[in-house]
């Protein structure tokens, strides 16, 4: 059982905080629901309560995933084969796991794709997609904020580009 105040992650969307628990009446039910408040775009979610394994619903990682994240970010980009639009489902796929690490792999191969040559506006906005939901939760796991998140995160490829040449 989730309490206000416990950081979680939801796939797809990122990190953020239970702010509350609602009941609401949905097609004549009365459910319970959770209520994350996302700190980018200053979104709120509602799951419901008996839903949250169904959802991917998780906690924060910890440092020695936070570890696992930069190995990721520093390792050598994977290379999909095949069109932008095999790529974008099988990272797709990827992301929707809700493992920090293939949201990382993610990120890491199109940051690395981008700079080569241009990524198509599909991958482009899961690109942004996956930087958020990385971002979102590092924030929470390294208390940081977004940008120093971000510079990491960036700095932490470049290094691994340089290195690799």
């Amino acid at each position: 059982m989730l309490q206000v105040g416990d950081r979680v992650v939801y796939p797809m969307h990122g990190a953020g905080i239970v702010a509350g628990i609602e009941e609401c009446e949905v097609l004549g039910e009365d459910k319970s629901y959770y209520v994350i408040q996302m700190p980018i775009g200053n979104m709120k979610m509602m799951v419901p309560t008996d839903n949250v394994e169904t959802v991917g619903l998780r906690d924060i990682v910890g440092e020695d995933k936070v570890a696992e994240v930069r190995d990721v970010l520093a390792a050598k980009p994977e290379r999909v084969t095949g069109s932008w639009n095999k790529r974008f489902h099988a990272n797709l796929a990827r992301m929707k796991s809700g493992d920090i690490c293939d949201v990382a792999a993610v990120a890491r191969d199109l940051i690395l794709q981008d700079r080569k040559r241009r990524v198509s506006s599909g991958e482009k906005r899961l690109l942004d997609l996956a930087k958020q939901i990385l971002v979102s939760e590092l924030v929470y796991a390294c208390d940081k904020t977004p940008e120093e998140v971000e510079s990491w995160l960036v700095g932490t490829i470049e290094e691994n580009r340089h290195a690799q040449h």
